[in-house]
């Protein structure tokens, strides 16, 4: 077997762009209601700001390396930012025709009329204008600032601002618009079945004469800034890590600006002082549209009530075993139990630990949380747990970005009921999803367990597709305790037999069985790979994957967001295929299957095929051993793979064509056939 000495590998970053592509394709796409249109416009442009908070922010970093060291490593931070906005610039003009061209006309064939800076002037302006001397013009904060190069302005984060210009150009002012005090859409009034909804951008441009009455008003240009997202923890002050996450939060809305977003019709002379004002270079500057936070179409509201405007609620699957359980433990004990977000209620979790918190035989709660919701029956469960003696131990990861400030606030509060808290490793995320109950039966202690694809989070699993495993099998919930142990620092090396547990044998495991289905390919028995995942970015795995389609095995993968294998590249990778599906929920859950020479293997669990989910996160991944949810998860599988309607096809070009039904195929959108096949399943 010939093996390229080089293999072809996308950025991660380039491709991640591919993915908010996929989600555009959503927002212009005509047969989703018109409010789930404005749900991935809301997506993508939430995307795009974590985007360059995150990752773009990063690449920023490695401009503060020393010059000669970049080129040794070829490192060229600049250059590929360019190539990036190149690519944003263009998503954004796309994001542009599809909202101005095609969605607010549809708004108003449906009664609903967004009003724009032009038509409140023209016809709504005393109305206008009494709302706003009403309701907001107590929240407006203005600056004047000099129109120097050598000024400095400050710009909260991810806030948004007006930037005025004057006649004398000799100063500007800077207004804020308080769209997080107020909602961001302000529905005006109600006229012959017509309902009329304006910007609060524009409510407060049509009074910015009010604002400056002593200024001679050349123009107003909507600004947005996006700061660095990262925590820079000072290891010098004193405390556990979470008090060191605590003490940085601030960082975030106080960091290195990374990105100025602007109305492109500001003129050039103004881009140029502002942008020094804020110390921004030439490519954190980003043109964009009128108004920015398209994020905040999340809360579009919709007046009319007319419901084929939205998706239909989903009826929600009860569990044929669980549902009608009095005892959980008594079901799990019989046998291994399957449960599916969001076509089932994450109820199944909750009561769980409801009942391990009232039940007198349980003795221990053990539970690894990564998101934690805000309030949650959860919380309340482990409270209730400690009020009734039982022994909790709650893993908080506080590293969970953008969640630090919840989490941490959730483990002092059960610090104080008198759990057992554990927070993060300096250097290591715990990402793994799992649940442990330590329950006395017959003198002996027995292990329950469950363990999931998704956050302990209701909310959120309302939203997301998560498969979650209920088990007592001896040899996963032993090697479960081990990992709790390893959490609590009892142990080193948990010396597992049946689960992966990253960073110890997730990826010694997985590539083990790749090479075993080259060997099996190799000596005609047939290699066979099927995997779903949220990302691919693994350069070991990926390398081990070129190597086993060049030796013949078939791999058929589903990777939802970025992947840096290129698949079908003849001679490299052409018995790859990859499709990714965007559809009305996120599809979050992870399942790998091996053919294993007609005995197959299946995992699923937290873990990705990324570096930092094989050697930088507490992940954990179970066999699934039970035939009845092996077929149950592999139907599933089966249905994703098929799927010709919301599947897009990883390609070279990164085009995203759409998977096309063959003549006379049946049409199949996965997300609606798991569905049917659920409710079937447990009626």
């Amino acid at each position: 077997m010939e093996i390229p000495q080089k293999y072809p590998y996308q950025h991660r970053d380039i491709n991640w762009l591919s993915f908010n592509d996929r989600v555009l394709q959503e927002a212009a796409d005509k047969s989703n209601p018109l409010y789930e249109r404005l749900k991935f416009i809301a997506i993508f442009s939430s995307n795009l700001d974590e985007y360059f908070r995150v990752r773009v922010s990063q690449m920023r970093q490695l401009k503060r390396v020393d010059k000669r060291i970049r080129k040794k490593l070829a490192l060229h931070p600049s250059k590929f930012v360019k190539q990036l906005l190149l690519k944003v610039k263009s998503q954004q003009e796309e994001l542009g025709t599809i909202f101005f061209d095609h969605i607010v006309p549809e708004l108003g064939d449906n009664n609903i009329h967004l009003l724009d800076y032009k038509k409140i002037k023209e016809d709504h302006l005393e109305l206008v204008k009494e709302y706003y001397h009403t309701h907001i013009r107590k929240k407006i904060n203005t600056d004047i600032v000099e129109a120097s190069k050598t000024s400095t302005i400050f710009l909260e984060n991810q806030h948004l601002y007006f930037l005025v210009t004057f006649k004398d150009d000799q100063k500007y002012g800077v207004v804020n618009i308080p769209s997080t005090e107020y909602d961001r859409f302000i529905e005006l009034k109600q006229e012959g079945g017509l309902y009329f909804i304006a910007f609060i951008d524009d409510i407060i441009k049509s009074n910015i004469e009010d604002i400056f009455p002593d200024k001679c008003i050349t123009g107003s240009y909507s600004i947005k800034l996006s700061r660095d997202a990262e925590l820079y923890l000072d290891q010098e002050l004193d405390g556990t890590l979470a008090d060191l996450i605590q003490e940085s939060l601030s960082q975030r809305e106080e960091g290195q600006a990374t990105r100025l977003l602007y109305d492109q019709s500001m003129p050039k002379n103004v881009r140029k002082n502002i942008r020094k004002s804020l110390g921004l270079g030439k490519i954190d500057m980003v043109a964009g549209g009128t108004y920015h936070n398209f994020h905040d179409f999340f809360s579009f509201p919709n007046p009319t009530q007319n419901k084929n405007l939205e998706a239909q609620p989903l009826r929600t699957i009860k569990h044929k075993e669980l549902e009608k359980a009095s005892s959980y433990f008594d079901v799990i004990a019989q046998k291994d139990q399957l449960v599916h977000f969001p076509f089932m209620s994450f109820d199944y979790v909750q009561r769980f630990i409801d009942q391990a918190s009232q039940d007198e035989q349980v003795e221990e709660i053990k539970i690894s949380l990564y998101r934690v919701a805000n309030e949650s029956n959860l919380t309340d469960g482990l409270l209730r747990a400690l009020k009734n003696g039982k022994k909790v131990t709650v893993f908080v990861e506080a590293k969970a970005r953008f969640d630090e400030e919840n989490n941490i606030k959730w483990g002092r509060i059960f610090e104080k009921h008198g759990a057992r808290v554990i927070y993060s490793y300096p250097r290591i995320k715990v990402h793994s999803k799992v649940l442990l109950i330590l329950r006395r039966e017959n003198g002996k202690k027995k292990r329950y367990a469950y363990i999931g694809t998704g956050n302990f989070n209701a909310l959120t699993s309302k939203n997301y597709c998560d498969h979650g495993l209920f088990t007592a099998d001896k040899k996963i919930t032993k090697d479960l305790l081990r990992t709790f142990k390893v959490l609590q620092g009892d142990l080193i090396i948990p010396r597992a037999s049946s689960l992966l547990i990253s960073p110890f044998t997730t990826r010694s495991t997985f590539e083990s069985l790749i090479r075993k289905e080259i060997e099996h390919s190799i000596n005609g028995k047939g290699g066979y790979i099927t995997a779903k995942m949220n990302q691919l970015e693994d350069r070991g795995i990926i390398h081990l994957l070129y190597q086993a389609s060049q030796a013949g095995v078939h791999i058929r993968l589903i990777v939802r967001g970025f992947s840096s294998l290129v698949p079908q590249l003849k001679g490299i990778s052409e018995n790859i295929e990859i499709t990714s599906i965007v559809d009305r929920f996120l599809e979050h859950g992870r399942i790998y299957k091996f053919h294993n020479a007609g005995n197959p293997i299946m995992y699923t669990g937290s873990a990705d095929w990324m570096s930092r989910n094989l050697d930088r996160r507490i992940e954990v991944l179970t066999p699934i051993n039970d035939p009845d949810i092996y077929a149950e998860l592999d139907d599933i599988l089966d249905l994703q793979l098929r799927d010709n309607v919301k599947a897009r096809i990883h390609t070279p070009q990164e085009n995203n064509p759409m998977v096309q039904a063959m003549a006379g195929e049946k049409k199949i959108r996965s997300q609606e056939e798991i569905y049917k096949y659920l409710e079937q399943k447990h009626s």
